[in-house]
């Protein structure tokens, strides 16, 4: 994404407009599922020395604002991404770790009308798939 776009996005939000802030908000853009290792690496090849604190803050403050979405799928680090506003679900592979996104199966976020509700208002969903992606899956295996 774009400066100027990225630039936007962050004042669409009435947020501040920063070097860490923009850095963070263009590594998760270019990189879908990103863990915040990654993201400390790629803002400080952006901008040099960035403090892991910041960048924390920034992807607290990012999140907060709805720019970003946090997932955590169970056993794995939390990973950042830029999609946000619908109720998309995750597939995981179980060997290597990787994630991609999986829209809902049917119609409109059939995922939010629970079974039973307890009579909670429900109004996200969050499942995630459990499998072996592709090249796992082809990956020979040892003895």
């Amino acid at each position: 994404m774009a400066h100027q776009e990225l630039t936007s996005v962050l004042r669409s939000a009435s947020l501040r407009v920063t070097r860490p802030r923009l850095a963070v908000l263009g590594a998760v853009h270019d990189h879908p599922h990103v863990d915040t290792e990654t993201v400390i690496r790629l803002v400080r090849e952006d901008l040099g020395a960035v403090s892991h604190q910041a960048v924390y803050d920034v992807l607290r403050v990012l999140t907060e604002a709805g720019l970003l979405r946090r997932i955590q799928p169970a056993g794995a680090t939390a990973r950042y991404e830029s999609r946000v506003g619908d109720n998309h679900h995750h597939v995981v592979c179980r060997s290597c770790g990787a994630i991609a996104d999986v829209d809902c199966a049917v119609g409109d976020a059939p995922c939010l009308t629970a079974s039973d509700s307890h009579g909670f208002v429900v109004d996200e969903a969050e499942v995630v798939y459990w499998g072996t992606c592709p090249d796992c899956a082809a990956a020979p295996t040892t003895p």
